[in-house]
């Protein structure tokens, strides 16, 4: 005879074992599906716009100083407004932050195609446009991060990351030499009115998403809504607290002030002094895309990511020596050549790191901790590009060394001496 403990067991062994439901691709959800496609586009109308604007600079005035100028000009409301684009994300919503940054890129670059057709473009009319681009910047940055775990659930996270990192490294690899063929046969407008026209497209998606759930108003004798300053305080403070956050920060810090004058301003005066071809340059960022995309395939195989941390200060210092190496040739098929390893270090890391950041971050914090990281990413940027624009004067050779120099000596002294940053896992 069984006993009621024998029988409990027999039940229990007798039920089935639940089985996780198989997690559903994000492009079989139809909004998400959307944003992507209509995102894919709008990337690569920016690949024309990102050929078609230094060298209409570099047309116009033959000098890099004045480019590093132009690229400044975006770079500084872009890093100075960030924290305020964080906060104002999370306080309304990313949706209608991304629709509006879209509608004015539209007009912006619609208007400098049409003045560029008649032939009335200004130097000082390119200046109020790459301004107003970086104060946009500042807003859809932390906005497109902070929207994709609002259509997503999180194990969907990380394949949502790379279809669009994917994206984005996929058009930036084919954009960029058809752009310049087109300059080349029809002249920078059309690669304008290109891009004018694409944002189109990921405005359409975005009017179909829904608006998020509002936050319930406060009940009456509830605390007010903080501050604006508030909320960037608290985005800091979320950050300050995070070790392993503060030091990715510095690397991002570093890699950025080390690599966007070179890249910026560098590749563009190598294109144009040494080989006189925007097809070149559209093929030397068509090659640091095409490592990118390997990156990221590469690294979303990765199922069980370790060592994060160290994986990243890996591709800082591979980045320097990169870029030691490109100051030492500056042959065409050299600098490709290096520019698509560099891509693949960074295309491998980024893919692990956006998943692991919107999952760590709470949600009603993620779009002011975002606009933080990407502080630190772009803050020193304006600097790079005018210290790019001096050294490419002085030297092409010597701003890549004297980068790349700077960026290997920082990386390996993180490695020695950041703890938290090399136990990011």
């Amino acid at each position: 005879m069984s006993t009621p403990a024998t029988e409990g067991t027999a039940e229990a062994a007798a039920e089935p074992v639940a089985v996780p439901a198989p997690t559903r691709h994000p492009l079989s959800l139809p909004h998400f599906r959307n944003l992507w496609l209509g995102a894919t586009i709008s990337l690569l109308g920016d690949q024309f716009y990102l050929v078609a604007l230094p060298w209409l600079v570099l047309q116009l005035t033959g000098s890099s100083v004045a480019l590093g100028t132009i690229l400044m000009t975006a770079a500084i409301p872009r890093a100075a407004l960030m924290l305020v684009g964080g906060a104002v994300t999370d306080r309304f919503s990313a949706r209608r932050v991304l629709i509006t940054t879209a509608l004015t890129r539209t007009v912006l670059v619609g208007t400098v195609a049409a003045l560029l057709w008649l032939k009335v473009v200004e130097l000082w009319q390119l200046y109020i446009l790459t301004f107003a681009f970086g104060v946009a910047d500042a807003f859809s940055f932390p906005a497109g991060s902070a929207l994709i775990p609002t259509l997503v659930e999180p194990r969907q996270l990380q394949p949502a990351n790379a279809l669009l990192q994917s994206s984005t490294v996929l058009t930036q690899m084919i954009g960029p030499a058809p752009a310049g063929l087109i300059i080349k046969s029809w002249g920078i407008a059309s690669a304008l009115f290109f891009d004018a026209v694409s944002f189109l497209a990921v405005i359409v998606a975005l009017f179909r998403i829904p608006e998020p759930a509002k936050a319930p108003a406060p009940a009456a004798g509830a605390p007010a809504r903080p501050s604006m300053l508030h909320s960037i305080a608290e985005g800091l403070r979320a950050v300050r607290n995070d070790p392993p956050l503060l030091s990715l920060m510095i690397i991002f810090a570093t890699i950025n002030f080390c690599v966007a004058g070179p890249t910026g301003v560098g590749l563009a005066a190598v294109a144009k002094f040494r080989f006189g071809s925007a097809a070149a340059f559209g093929t030397l960022l068509s090659c640091f895309s095409g490592g990118m995309l390997a990156g990221i395939l590469l690294g979303g195989m990765v199922k069980r990511p370790r060592r994060r941390g160290m994986q990243f200060i890996v591709m800082s210092l591979l980045c320097g020596l990169e870029l030691i190496a490109i100051g030492l040739v500056l042959k065409l098929v050299a600098i490709g050549s290096l520019l698509a390893l560099m891509g693949l270090g960074v295309g491998f890391v980024n893919v692990q790191f956006s998943a692991w950041l919107q999952m760590r971050v709470e949600r009603a914090l993620l779009g002011r901790v975002m606009s933080v990281l990407m502080v630190s990413a772009v803050g020193l940027v304006p600097v790079s590009y005018a210290v790019g624009g001096v050294l490419a004067k002085w030297s092409l050779p010597g701003l890549f060394i004297a980068s790349g120099v700077v960026l290997a000596v920082i990386s390996t002294a993180m490695a020695l001496t950041s703890q938290a940053a090399r136990h990011i896992d």
